[in-house]
């Protein structure tokens, strides 16, 4: 029981990661910097990647 609960937690949290990562990627500040620069903000990267690894970690304690 315990591990299902730590797998809902880490998907929720996971989810809410990637979706502030992207947030971040697809800002007006970012575009204009990816647009002058060609660079991807770190915390864009870290965000999205992030909460994929924490989804698949909470997939994978639900089972």
């Amino acid at each position: 029981m315990n591990n299902k609960i730590i797998g809902i937690v880490l998907i929720i949290v996971g989810v809410a990661l990637a979706m502030w990562g992207y947030n971040i990627y697809d800002s007006a500040g970012s575009q204009l910097s990816r647009t002058l620069s060609g660079d991807t903000p770190i915390n864009a990267w870290l965000g999205m990647v992030g909460g994929v690894i924490s989804v698949l970690i909470g997939i994978t304690r639900l089972k």
